[in-house]
């Protein structure tokens, strides 16, 4: 990967950080307060629904910090090796809990007339598609891992043929 590369995706994965801090700090005490207005019916889901929000920006954020320790181990030539499982393990958990947490919303905001139906369906949408981004990334994940396999073997090969010399 090239330098350029590495500053380009760096300085994208940092402008997401600083977007996804932005929206903890400030849009979600602003949903707090305009959620503040809902009918007794539906206030139950004020805080369900505002630990949803937090909890998918977590996981998101998750995600970020991990692609940048990737990233990082790219650049020194250190990803081939069994320590990025556990960054590549932490990404597919983070988009399996961020589908599960978008499913739970479409469950949360289903009963009732407070939202039509199809934006529900969007919601299982959005988190088959979520769930869809995990398998991808475990697919990647086996590549990773054949990769790894195939540089242990070289590594070995090389050292008989260097005791052969």
């Amino acid at each position: 990967m090239g330098q350029l590369t590495v500053l380009a995706l760096r300085a994208v994965i940092v402008a997401l950080l600083a977007g996804s801090l932005g929206v903890q700090v400030l849009m979600v005490p602003l949903l707090a307060r305009d959620l503040d207005g809902l009918d007794a019916a539906h206030s139950s889901l004020r805080a369900p629904f505002l630990l949803i929000v937090v909890l998918v920006v977590l996981a998101a954020q998750t995600v970020l910090v991990c692609v940048w320790r990737l990233v990082t181990m790219v650049r020194r030539g250190t990803v081939f090796s069994h320590a990025a499982f556990r960054y590549v393990h932490i990404v597919i958990g983070a988009f399996v809990a961020a589908a599960l947490l978008v499913f739970a919303l479409g469950v949360l905001l289903a009963p009732g007339e407070a939202v039509a139906p199809g934006v529900i369906l969007l919601l299982g949408g959005v988190g088959l598609a979520v769930l869809g981004i995990a398998l991808v990334v475990l697919v990647l994940r086996m590549l990773l891992a054949q990769a790894v396999a195939r540089d242990v073997e070289a590594t070995r090969m090389r050292a008989e043929l260097a005791e052969v010399i």
